[in-house]
C-alpha cells in the first residue's frame, strides 16, 4: 500500500488532537511528513512529534512534492485561501472548522462586527464560498471538512438508529459552550468570522444538519433548511473586572451568547445554543426527539468516570477535561477524549478516503451549509426577523 504523506499547517491546540489521531490510523500507511507555522514553536512541535520537516511558510509546505494531503489547522480567516492554494498545488485538503466566514474588506469601518451589516456579510460569504467550492471541484482533489461531531460515537449511533427505524426527527437541541476562549483572536470578528455561535455552535449545527440528511436518505425524502431565526448578545459585558476570574470571554465585536433556531422544509425544528459563560468544562450535547423515541448524546460531560478529589497539587499532571477551571471536587473525567469527541474516527475516515478515492462523511456540502445557516442566523438576529433560505 502506498504511504499517505501529510503536511500540517499550524501547531496549536487542534493540531495536537489531529497528531494524536494520525498516529492511531489503522489499515492505511500514514506519515505526517511536515508541519508549517510562523515562529520558533513550530520547531519544538516537530521535534516533540517526530515530524521530519518544519517549514516557516505555507508556500514552502505546499511546494513539497512528497506531500499528498494538507491538514489546515489555522485561524479561520486563513482557511479559504489556503484551501484553494493547497488544492491547486495538487494536494487533498483537510480543513478545520469553520469552512469560511466574513473577515472584512478594504473600506470596512472597524471593528467590522459592529459596523458591517450582517445581510452584507451573508451575501459576501456566499459569494466567497461559491468561488471556493468551484475552485475545489476544478482540482478534482478531495476536500475533507474536519467536523468531529459527525464522527463522535454518540452521534454516529444516533445516525445508525435513524437509518434502522426510519423515524421522523421532530426536534433537535444542540449545544457547545464553555467559559470562553483563551485565544486573543476569538474576541475579534476580523479573525474568527463571528463569536461563540460560529466558533463553537458550528459543531452542533453541523450535527443537526447531518442527522436531518441521514433521516432524509433513510425515508427517501428531500429535506432542506427553510428558514432561520436567531438571537445573540454579550451577556458578560455587565461584569466588573474583578468578576472575570473564571470567565475568559472578553469580546471586542463578537457575541458571547447565541441561540439559533432552524425550521426545515418538512416543518420540523432544531435549536443550537452556544455561550462563553458556562462553567464546569466544555459542554458538547445534542438531544434528538423522533416520532419513535428520544436520543440524548452527552459527548461531554459524560459519566464514564466521575471523581471527587481534594488536592489540586497532586493532580497537576492529570488531565480531567477541556476548559475545567479546577480538578478538585466532583468532576466528570473525559476518558479517551479524542475518541469520545470523534477525532480518531474523523482522521481514519479521511485517510481511507485518500487511499480509496471515496468521499468523506463530512464533506464540502456540509461545510457550506453550516456557514450559510450560521450567517443567515447572524442576519436574522441583527434585523430581528426570520430569514428564509
Amino acid at each position: 500500500m502506498t504511504k499517505i504523506r501529510v503536511g500540517m499547517v499550524g501547531c496549536g491546540f487542534v493540531s495536537e488532537l489531529h497528531m494524536y489521531a494520525f498516529r492511531r490510523v489503522y489499515g492505511v500507511d500514514v506519515e505526517v511528513k511536515a508541519v508549517a507555522a510562523r515562529g520558533e514553536h513550530v520547531v519544538e512541535f516537530a521535534r516533540r512529534h517526530r515530524i521530519p520537516t518544519a517549514y516557516r511558510s505555507f508556500a514552502d509546505l505546499i511546494a513539497d512534492r512528497e506531500i499528498d494531503v494538507v491538514d489546515i489547522c489555522t485561524p479561520p480567516n486563513l482557511h479559504t485561501s489556503m484551501i484553494v492554494r493547497a488544492m491547486e498545488s495538487g494536494k487533498h485538503v483537510i480543513c478545520e472548522k469553520p469552512f469560511a466566514g466574513y473577515f472584512g474588506r478594504e473600506g470596512d469601518q472597524t471593528p467590522i462586527g459592529k459596523h458591517v451589516p450582517k445581510a452584507v456579510m451573508y451575501q459576501r460569504v456566499l459569494e466567497e464560498m461559491d468561488k471556493t467550492a468551484a475552485a475545489i471541484r476544478r482540482t478534482g482533489r478531495l476536500f475533507m471538512y474536519a467536523e468531529d461531531w459527525v464522527y463522535a460515537p454518540a452521534v454516529t449511533k444516533i445516525a445508525e438508529i435513524i437509518k434502522a427505524t426510519k423515524d421522523k426527527i421532530l426536534f433537535m437541541k444542540g449545544e457547545e459552550s464553555h467559559s470562553g476562549s483563551h485565544a486573543a483572536h476569538a474576541a475579534q470578528w476580523a479573525m474568527t468570522g463571528g463569536g461563540s455561535l460560529i466558533r463553537m455552535g458550528c459543531h452542533p449545527l453541523s450535527a443537526v444538519l447531518y442527522l436531518k440528511q441521514v433521516e432524509a436518505k433513510a425515508r427517501g425524502e428531500a429535506i432542506n433548511v427553510a428558514s432561520v431565526t436567531c438571537d445573540v448578545g454579550n451577556v458578560t459585558a455587565c461584569l466588573k473586572p474583578e468578576e472575570r476570574a473564571f470567565i475568559k470571554a472578553n469580546p471586542v465585536d463578537v457575541e458571547d451568547w447565541g441561540a439559533l433556531n432552524v425550521t426545515f422544509s418538512d416543518g420540523t425544528k432544531a435549536t443550537v445554543f452556544s455561550g462563553d459563560m458556562i462553567m464546569g468544562g466544555v459542554r458538547n450535547v445534542i438531544e434528538t426527539y423522533t416520532s419513535g423515541g428520544s436520543l440524548f448524546a452527552n459527548i461531554t460531560p459524560n459519566t464514564h468516570l466521575v471523581s471527587y478529589q481534594t488536592s489540586e497539587e497532586k493532580l497537576a499532571g492529570v488531565y480531567i477535561t477541556e476548559k475545567v477551571d479546577r480538578k478538585t471536587g466532583w468532576q466528570y473525567v473525559c476518558l479517551e477524549e479524542e475518541w469520545t469527541r470523534g477525532y480518531l474516527q474523523e482522521i481514519q475516515d479521511f485517510m481511507e478516503c485518500v487511499a480509496t478515492g471515496r468521499q468523506p462523511l463530512s464533506d464540502l456540502a456540509l461545510a457550506y451549509e453550516t456557514i450559510k445557516v450560521n450567517y443567515a442566523g447572524y442576519w436574522a438576529a441583527e434585523d430581528g426577523r426570520r430569514v428564509a433560505l
